[in-house]
């Protein structure tokens, strides 16, 4: 049933997107399976009771993706949709009073621990990969998936003689408008080392590296992780909680914060669409008291 779903789906949503909706499609599906439910059509009901069971194993920001999938799913299929019912809106509800609204923040990435994992990389293929990959991640303030779809034909050279990279789809861009990325010459010179060290002419920038240093397919949003935890326990950084790909955004946003860069600036440098979204981000690491927001002349 629901790869006939989806496939009506294709082309009008991220790869990425869909893999999701089949994937909390499939939780809930094996869920019924349990109870003896149906699957489709849902009942306002059964989708209440699926909360209340989730919230025993699951944190609350994943509870509310899968109804939002499901939701999206339902809709879209022009089936019935009980999502926003009285019955699935109070449930949601006595989860939120039960295990709150919490969802835990990136460990920020600021300037200061990425000089000290670039510190850590040698002039080796994966050193000089890693050096890449860290400063690409800190300018562009992207998400991990953005991140590894950088080709080295993106990389331009403005008329101001400054440098950008060409975002062509972003997850607040799934029609594919594209935005240019300004980034510093110090990136782009690395960029372009990394290129002639290569070898290849076209294609994605971050590649992953064999143990013999031949360079392979395309790095994966999930080796990023793993190469940025090591990178962090080799610079003596092990005390912090895990870095991850928000990482970056999360660090480069505050340190352009610390600097007196408008919330609206550091805004649009990170690609938040509204500022509720960009201060969820940085309050956990200033202090949500209003206090500290006026102080730094940021618009709450």
């Amino acid at each position: 049933m629901i790869n006939k779903i989806l496939a009506s789906f294709d082309g009008a949503f991220a790869e990425n997107t869909i893999r999701a909706y089949r994937a909390d499609f499939n939780h809930y599906e094996k869920w019924c399976k349990t109870h003896n439910f149906q699957t489709i059509p849902a009942t306002a009901d059964n989708l209440a009771l699926y909360v209340e069971e989730m919230s025993e194993n699951y944190k609350s920001a994943t509870i509310r993706r899968r109804l939002n999938s499901l939701s999206s799913i339902f809709h879209l299929s022009r089936n019935p949709n009980p999502t926003r019912d009285p019955e699935v809106l109070l449930a949601l509800k006595r989860m939120h009073r039960k295990i709150g609204r919490a969802q835990k923040q990136a460990s920020p990435l600021t300037r200061e621990y990425l000089d000290k994992m670039m510190a850590k990389c040698d002039n080796s293929v994966i050193g000089l990969r890693n050096k890449v990959l860290l400063q690409l991640g800190y300018e562009s303030m992207r998400r991990r998936s953005e991140i590894c779809q950088f080709r080295f034909e993106d990389l331009k050279k403005m008329p101001n003689n400054k440098y950008a990279l060409i975002l062509h789809q972003s997850k607040t861009d799934q029609l594919g408008n594209g935005r240019l990325i300004p980034i510093s010459e110090k990136l782009a010179n690395l960029i372009t080392k990394w290129q002639k060290r290569i070898d290849i002419g076209k294609g994605v920038i971050l590649r992953s590296i064999r143990k013999n240093g031949a360079v392979n397919a395309p790095l994966s949003p999930a080796a990023m992780t793993n190469i940025l935890v090591d990178l962090q326990y080799r610079a003596r950084l092990r005390h912090l909680p895990h870095f991850s790909g928000h990482s970056f955004r999360v660090g480069s946003a505050l340190d352009l914060l610390e600097r007196g860069v408008p919330l609206e600036k550091i805004m649009l440098r990170g690609g938040w669409s509204s500022k509720s979204t960009a201060l969820k981000y940085l309050a956990t690491w200033i202090g949500s008291d209003l206090a500290v927001f006026e102080e730094l002349e940021i618009p709450y």
